[in-house]
């Protein structure tokens, strides 16, 4: 593993436990080039999944693109760093799940749209206003009174 301080290849692993209920590996390394110190995880990856945006183009899936863009929807929300992690690992174990590894950016939004609904309508509604590229204040009412359809306008 590559020092993220000086570049030195040759780092050491001072300590090892799993995290995220055991789903990945944390690691503590040291660097004895520069003395540095910094963390690993490791995650089991069953297939690499490539993303099929709405223009056709294909990229790699990353996974910590979809973990930025959780974090941003969940910003300043009363949600444990642990629950968002075991939410998006959850997330990649189901499109890992679906049996083709070439994956649609719509299911991506959907799936996590679906899991933020069940856990934060406020980053539910943030998520959807950047996924569904809301123009005015209108698309929010629109959205809004859907997730509501009981209330009166």
């Amino acid at each position: 593993m590559r020092c993220p301080f000086c570049g030195n290849v040759d780092t050491q692993v001072k300590d090892s436990r799993p995290a995220e209920e055991h789903v990945a590996i944390r690691r503590r390394r040291f660097c004895p080039a520069c003395a540095g110190r910094f963390t690993t995880y490791e995650r089991v990856q069953l297939r690499d999944l490539v993303v099929i945006k709405t223009n056709g183009r294909r990229e790699d899936f990353d996974r910590d693109k979809l973990e930025r863009s959780i974090r941003i929807a969940l910003q300043k929300r009363p949600i444990e760093h642990e629950r968002m992690e075991q939410m998006i690992s959850g997330i990649v174990r189901r499109l890992e799940s679906l049996g083709d590894t070439d994956i649609e950016s719509k299911v991506i939004g959907e799936i996590v749209m679906e899991r933020l609904a069940s856990i934060d309508t406020v980053a539910y509604v943030r998520f959807a206003s950047v996924y569904k590229n809301f123009q005015a204040a209108d698309d929010f009412d629109k959205f809004v009174s859907e997730l509501r359809p009981d209330a009166k306008v």
